[in-house]
């Protein structure tokens, strides 16, 4: 049988019966489609994850007050709610350990805040000058508080740009005005720029104060809540770590690492850990996406099976004149192939506009990939010989005789 010959048996055959063939190729348009919304959405979620981590600073080793409970576990759930690290600690570290780019200790906790009549409950972050450098926090209005505001307690303060528009009004400009922060007056001198939210919690929900004045006024101690270090170089982050580690053990008289009474995040090991959760998910949302290509699967054997049956004389009178088995089980094969061929392509379509629009009508990121794409177009074209190779086959088999006696 001639190629070209082939191809117009397989084109009058599909169309023969165009709601059945339709409704065969909507399983797999389906199926493909389901399998590239959902790893999209997966891998958007990945994205979204990493880009909120690497937007809270580079190469950042985040030291925090709390109780470690053995080898392997961070702290307890009270992490950075504990008293055990001071501005010493930070100064001893900052002197101590080569290699780092910054050092910025901070104290924080929740606090409400009031102004014109208009009040929320926020996170204020009593912190350092170099904070900004370390965390990749840039100002969009006014300016951040100065190394002379922070050694002499100036009671100033820079908001986030939701707490701004809690307190203000959406994209006001409240420079120059005060809040009160546990009834305490502060001028504002400078709003950030928006961040959005991470697994932390909102970077845009925050006030920013001198450490100084958060612990005179606010703590009324010298403990932080946190030092975040910023190391120079990715490479040196485990070294780092160590030697931190070693310090504050040795500052604190604890032997027994087990023991100690705060805990070291590494950026990088939360990088990874939250890439390999949502790799997991991607895979997770793609094996359920996967279930209806299967389904579609059947669909398509159970369409070949029947248009087998209903062929059973004109197989046996190809084969009468000479047809020979490879002939009929190619032209069946090759049917079951063009029906997902059709329904990956237009499910691919369907699929990438999905996203699209789950992007645009949710607060979901979406990301697609060419592998994605690639994955779902092969899957339903490998469905498509394994389903409709058992249809091609028995119509191969047929006895030309009994085919042409088939009634």
């Amino acid at each position: 049988m001639f190629i070209g010959d082939l191809f117009e048996e397989i084109y009058f055959s599909i169309f023969a019966n165009k709601v059945r063939s339709g409704l065969t190729i909507l399983g797999i348009v389906i199926g493909v489609g389901s399998v590239v919304a959902m790893i999209s959405i997966g891998q958007g979620t990945r994205v979204s994850i990493e880009e909120s981590i690497k937007s809270i600073g580079s190469n950042l080793l985040m030291v925090s007050s709390g109780v470690q409970r053995g080898p392997g576990t961070q702290v307890s759930s009270g992490r950075g709610s504990a008293q055990s690290i001071t501005i010493d600690d930070s100064e001893a570290i900052e002197q101590g350990i080569s290699s780092i780019e910054a050092i910025a200790p901070e104290v924080s906790s929740r606090y409400q805040v009031t102004a014109k009549g208009t009040n929320t409950n926020t996170s204020v972050f009593g912190t350092v000058v170099s904070y900004t450098k370390v965390k990749n926090l840039g100002t969009d209005i006014g300016t951040f508080f100065s190394e002379q505001d922070v050694r002499i307690s100036s009671k100033v303060a820079v908001l986030g740009p939701t707490t701004r528009d809690d307190l203000f009004g959406e994209n006001s400009n409240p420079i120059g005005q005060n809040i009160k922060i546990n009834k305490i007056s502060f001028t504002i001198v400078g709003v950030t720029k928006s961040k959005g939210g991470t697994g932390f919690g909102s970077q845009d929900d925050i006030i920013y104060i001198p450490i100084s004045t958060a612990q005179r006024f606010l703590s009324g101690n010298d403990y932080v809540s946190t030092i975040n270090i910023q190391v120079d170089d990715e490479k040196h982050m485990s070294v780092v770590d160590e030697q931190v580690t070693a310090l504050l053990l040795i500052r604190h008289n604890i032997t027994n690492p087990d023991e100690a009474d705060f805990s070291i995040m590494n950026q990088a090991d939360i990088l990874e850990t939250m890439s390999s959760v949502s790799g997991t998910l991607t895979l997770l949302l793609g094996a359920i996406a996967g279930i209806s290509l299967i389904v579609g699967g059947i669909g398509i054997m159970n369409m070949m099976l029947t248009t087998v049956s209903e062929r059973t004389r004109e197989i046996g009178l190809r084969k009468s004149i000479g047809a020979k088995n490879r002939d009929i089980s190619s032209q069946f094969l090759l049917e079951a192939v063009a029906l997902t061929f059709i329904g990956g392509t237009i499910g691919i379509i369907f699929g990438w506009i999905t996203s699209i629009m789950i992007t645009q009508f949710s607060d979901t990121t979406t990301s697609i990939s060419l592998w994605s794409v690639l994955l779902a177009f092969g899957v339903s074209a490998l469905i498509g010989i394994v389903f409709g190779y058992w249809p091609a086959k028995k119509a191969a088999s047929l006895n030309p005789i009994d085919a042409l006696r088939y009634e």
